[in-house]
C-alpha cells in the first residue's frame, strides 16, 4: 500500500543507465585470438540510476526510470528488462544515432573488476521542464550518476534538485567516478540534497579529508542535510546535521562480486525511507540489500523481495 496516496510513484530514479556485460572469474585476457573458459557471463541493467531502479522495484516500490538509452539492441534489452520488473519506463528517452551506455566488466578471482566503458546515451540526457510533473510525481527523488552525465551535470542538475525541493520531495544522491572535477559539480548541489550517499573513497577524493567524520563535516558544512557513506567491508557511516552519528558494521557474508553494491545500498536505504524505518534499521536494511547483491554476479544479483531482504537483515551475523 502506498502511504503517500497523492503521488503516482513511490520513487523516481534519475540519471545514469548502463548495460553491464559481466564475466567471472577472469584471471587473464587470452593472447592473440585465444579462448579461456569462465564460469559465468551475465547482462544486467546497471549504472547509479539503472542498478538502483531495478533494486527498488525488486524491493516492492513503484519505480519510475528517468534516463536515456540509445537506438540499438542494447536499448531493447535494457527497456525490456526494466519493464519485466514492473518499472515504468515511459520517462526513458531513446536517442537516435547514439549507442546505449555500456560496460564490459572482467571480474577477477580476487573481486577486482577492470572495466571497458562506452559513454553513449547518458552523455546526452537531460530532463526538460515538460517532464517535471511526471518526474517529480514521487515522494523520493534519487539522482544517481553525477560525474558521467555530461549534459545533465552542473547547472541543469542544480535546476532539477531545486525543483524537487520546491515540490517538497526528499532528495537522495549518489555519484560515480569522483575526482576534483566532479567535486566542482557536486558542491553547489549539496544544499538541495537530503541524503548524500557516496562511497567513503569518493567522499575522501572530493573533500581531501582523511576520515568518515571529517568527510561528513565537510559536506554538512556545505549544505547537505545528511551523509550516508558506504565503507565497503567496514559497513556504513551516518552523519546528520542534527549531530546524530552512527556506524553500522558490515554483514559477515561470502562476497562473489561487488558490482552494484553501492546502487543496492541506495535502493535499500530509499526503501527504508519510504517505509519510515528508524535510522539504525534503515542502515541495516540498506546493508542487507548491498550484501545480497555481493553474493552473486552483477548489480541486481541476490535481491528477491522486500520480505526476503528483511529476513536476511534479521538473520545474518555482522562482522566481529
Amino acid at each position: 500500500m502506498n502511504p503517500n496516496h497523492s503521488t503516482r510513484y513511490d520513487v523516481s530514479i534519475i540519471g545514469l543507465y548502463i548495460l553491464d556485460v559481466l564475466g567471472r572469474p577472469v584471471a587473464r585476457i587470452p593472447e592473440k585470438g585465444g579462448v579461456d573458459f569462465i564460469e559465468e557471463i551475465r547482462l544486467t541493467v546497471a549504472g547509479t540510476a539503472g542498478g538502483t531502479v531495478v533494486d527498488t522495484a525488486k524491493l516492492g516500490l513503484k519505480s519510475l526510470a528517468v534516463g536515456a538509452v540509445g537506438d540499438d539492441e542494447k536499448a531493447d534489452w535494457v527497456l525490456m528488462t526494466m519493464q519485466k520488473h514492473g518499472i515504468d519506463t515511459s520517462a526513458m528517452q531513446r536517442l537516435k544515432g547514439i549507442p546505449t551506455s555500456a560496460t564490459i566488466l572482467n571480474v577477477r578471482p580476487n573481486g577486482e573488476r577492470p572495466a571497458l566503458h562506452v559513454r553513449g546515451a547518458s552523455d546526452h540526457f537531460d530532463v526538460p521542464p515538460s517532464m517535471y510533473d511526471q518526474v517529480f510525481d514521487a515522494p523520493i527523488i534519487h539522482l544517481g550518476g553525477t560525474g558521467l552525465l555530461k549534459k545533465l551535470d552542473g547547472a541543469p542538475s542544480l535546476t532539477l534538485l531545486k525543483e524537487a525541493k520546491k515540490r517538497g520531495r526528499t532528495v537522495t544522491f549518489d555519484l560515480i567516478a569522483a575526482n576534483a572535477e566532479t567535486a566542482k559539480v557536486v558542491m553547489p548541489l549539496l544544499p538541495y540534497i537530503d541524503y548524500f550517499m557516496p562511497s567513503i573513497e569518493e567522499a575522501k577524493d572530493m573533500s581531501g579529508q582523511a576520515t568518515a567524520e571529517d568527510c561528513a563535516k565537510f559536506y554538512l558544512d556545505k549544505g547537505a542535510a545528511c551523509c550516508v557513506f558506504t565503507l565497503g567491508g567496514d559497513g556504513a557511516f551516518y552523519a546528520h546535521k542534527d549531530d546524530t552519528r552512527l556506524t553500522s558494521r558490515a554483514y559477515d557474508i561470502k562476497v562473489v562480486d561487488t558490482t552494484g553494491c553501492g546502487d543496492a545500498f541506495d535502493a535499500g536505504f530509499i526503501a527504508a525511507l519510504y517505509h519510515k524505518m528508524d535510522v539504525e534499521t534503515s542502515l541495516r536494511f540498506a546493508q542487507a540489500s548491498a550484501g545480497l547483491v555481493a553474493t552473486g554476479l552483477g548489480s541486481d544479483a541476490g535481491i528477491l523481495s522486500f520480505d526476503h531482504t528483511l529476513e536476511c537483515m534479521k538473520s545474518w551475523k555482522v562482522k566481529a
